[in-house]
């Protein structure tokens, strides 16, 4: 059993059975299973349906290809104001004409040699992908700077708190 003068005895800091400590450790694990199990699932469900979806497959899947179009934002999409919602909904509506654009909102233009079809296939762009990077380190290393102020403020509080704690030991004397 764990006592107050032994607290740092303990497996289990005290401060952290408090129920709103428990719930909030409740509530992200939760969040992060569900997030993992719901990949899972997902993943099942898409396995399904590529094999339902086997028989009507893209040319690009069953044959050679050439790249007619390198890799670019759907079409209509940078003619757009994004602020315009009248506008916006149209690109909602051509993207899912286009199931290649919903993925990714991506696409680039092949050709496949046996069949002389063209079709579009997602893909993914490098500047996207770039921006997505940087967006990424940058959060990161603000997540670094304010964590590295949590710990120096912790420390810093201890610390105060050790000596005060001393210095009341000293003075009793």
């Amino acid at each position: 059993m764990c006592t107050r003068a032994m607290e740092s005895d303990c497996r289990i800091p005290m401060s952290c059975l408090r129920p709103r400590i428990l719930a909030l450790h409740a509530l992200f694990w939760g969040l992060v299973s569900l997030r993992v199990f719901g990949a899972a699932l997902l993943s099942d469900e898409k396995a399904t349906v590529a094999v339902t979806k086997a028989v009507s497959a893209p040319c690009w899947q069953l044959e050679e290809f050439v790249v007619a179009k390198e890799c670019s934002a759907c079409e209509g999409f940078h003619s757009v104001s994004f602020w315009d919602m009248y506008t916006h909904a149209q690109i909602k509506k051509f993207r899912k004409s286009i199931p290649a654009c919903s993925q990714t909102g991506f696409v680039e233009t092949i050709n496949c040699t046996k069949s002389n079809r063209e079709e579009y296939k997602s893909c993914r762009s490098t500047k996207m992908e770039d921006l997505l990077f940087w967006k990424f380190e940058g959060t990161m290393l603000a997540l670094t700077v304010v964590f590295a102020i949590v710990v120096v403020a912790r420390q810093r509080s201890l610390d105060r708190k050790a000596s005060d704690k001393v210095r009341r030991q000293i003075e009793s004397i």
